[in-house]
């Protein structure tokens, strides 16, 4: 990852309280400029992940959903606005990030993400946040990520719970990836679906915030990750906590025998949130 030029006068007024902070400063405010980040999805954790990312100046966005704006959605995807109804998410959100911020570069990918494109559209990020709702592309972009050495920030939530944590795909020998925890998909119907149990809008806010956060601290290389680690969120009991995570040594993925070595496709099952292992 390089950095860009010197930061522009109106740069350096709009990324001011950044670049005061010792972590970032100006070099670091250059390095997000410069960076690249994939975004899985549009929806409830993707707007305010995408939002995020924009507003700090990551350099470039690039973003799959092939889904459209329903007014079921403007309860939490706060990227769409009403008179986005009816147009692809990946349209309004490139509308929303060009007035948020004319410094970012949108790509966006109006199509499902397939064995046959991810590993194409992850090839230039820096890092991947995973916003899908659902496990097959879950375990599809989990296995890319896996395949392709990619960090992955994973989010999901239903009801009144967010989960959170980073798979850093390095090669180490402690380093879990979702496949360590949820081996294979589980049956149709064993999870309910958001239709079917909920989400309190806000929860979205609070999982795609801490994408965000701990996609930025990937890129600037600070702080301590959340790789290894599952940070859970209840929003009635209003508590964090942290699971830690370990590598499975049997997992399919990467464990000492792996025996998946390419893509594997799973049926389509949308709006499912993962269970919190416990």
């Amino acid at each position: 990852m390089k950095e860009a030029p010197r930061l522009t006068d109106a740069q350096a007024e709009r990324y001011a309280r950044h670049v005061i902070l010792p972590q970032v400063g100006g070099k670091g405010q250059r390095r997000l400029l410069a960076s690249r980040v994939f975004v899985v999805g549009a929806g409830g954790l993707g707007s305010p992940a995408i939002m995020y990312l924009a507003a700090a100046g990551v350099g470039t966005i690039e973003v799959a959903d092939f889904d459209n704006v329903d007014l079921s959605n403007l309860q939490r995807q706060i990227i769409h606005a009403t008179h986005s109804i009816g147009t692809p998410k990946v349209e309004s959100a490139r509308e929303s990030v060009a007035a948020r911020n004319p410094d970012v570069e949108f790509i966006a990918h109006n199509e499902r993400l397939t064995a046959a494109n991810i590993m194409e559209r992850i090839a230039h990020a820096d890092v991947v946040i995973d916003g899908s709702d659902n496990f097959p592309t879950r375990f599809l972009v989990n296995d890319a990520c896996w395949l392709a050495r990619k960090p992955l920030v994973s989010g999901a939530m239903q009801r009144f719970e967010g989960q959170v944590t980073v798979f850093a795909n390095d090669g180490g020998a402690n380093s879990p990836c979702y496949r360590c925890l949820f081996p294979e998909p589980p049956p149709p119907g064993l999870v309910p679906s958001c239709q079917e149990a909920g989400i309190l809008g806000v929860i979205s806010g609070v999982v795609g915030s801490l994408q965000a956060t701990e996609a930025i601290k990937l890129l600037l290389g600070i702080g301590d990750s959340l790789a290894g680690r599952l940070l859970v969120y209840d929003a009635l009991g209003a508590s964090f906590r942290t699971i830690k995570l370990r590598r499975d040594p049997k997992c399919a993925l990467n464990g000492d025998a792996p025996t998946i070595r390419e893509l594997v496709e799973y049926g389509d099952e949308r709006c499912e949130a993962g269970s919190t292992p416990q």
